[in-house]
């Protein structure tokens, strides 16, 4: 019942800083343990890659050599649990809005903009009435929990995309798009093919969004549906 009173006064749930950096810590002082044991392994090899680097690790007596690699994995790891928790998604919610901050910046949606928000695969959609997309991020938080805050405050939860049945896959030169749509969805389906492009495809996106066209992504394939504007 307490539990229930806190949540219905407003909720901000986030993925715990100390958790993720943690993480990514261990892992880090993990690989960094094994890489001697790598190295150790590929000069057995009658031909292996990297044998010049792999004998000038070696050559570094032990327990420097070990003591060495954890502790600069460990290093690698902090910086990439601190990255982690900068790109993690977290969500305030309350009576009359829900916001969403990642990488430094906030959006908030009150409630009349909102028509349903949904898990499609691990991110978090909000559904804007007109049927468009106003937000799709990558979620860490834990479902149950951020469903029911969101039931607990009375935003509308969907188990799934309401347009699912909507959406077509694209091809180069579908027709029925608007114009300049299938140019943009060229454009992201270079840009997904790269790690380093993101930024692009999400920017893209919004291009799309813009003409009326949302997107979503399964593995390599694009599908799209279009809103009808008055």
């Amino acid at each position: 019942m307490e539990e229930a009173k806190k949540v219905r006064m407003g909720a901000e749930l986030a993925e715990s800083t100390w958790a993720i950096v943690l993480f990514c810590v261990g892992c880090g002082a993990a690989a960094g343990a094994l890489l001697p044991l790598l190295a150790r392994w590929l000069l057995s090899l009658p031909w292996a890659p990297l044998e010049g680097p792999a004998e000038l690790l070696t050559s570094v007596p032990e327990p420097a050599l070990t003591l060495g690699t954890v502790t600069v994995g460990a290093l690698a790891g902090l910086l990439l649990g601190f990255t982690a928790v900068h790109e993690s998604l977290s969500v305030s919610i309350s009576d009359t809005h829900v916001t969403l901050t990642i990488r430094d910046s906030a959006r908030s949606f009150a409630r009349e903009e909102i028509a349903a928000l949904f898990r499609d695969g691990k991110e978090l959609v909000v559904l804007s009435p007109e049927g468009l997309e106003s937000a799709r991020e990558h979620c860490g938080l834990s479902w149950p929990r951020l469903t029911a805050a969101l039931s607990a405050h009375g935003y509308p939860w969907a188990e799934q995309d309401p347009h699912r049945a909507d959406y077509r896959r694209w091809v180069p030169g579908t027709p029925g798009l608007p114009e300049g749509a299938d140019a943009l969805l060229r454009a992201r389906a270079r840009a997904r093919k790269n790690s380093d492009d993101a930024d692009d495809a999400r920017e893209l996106r919004g291009e799309l969004l813009r003409l009326g066209v949302v997107v979503r992504d399964e593995e390599r394939r694009q599908y799209w549906r279009l809103v009808r504007r008055e």
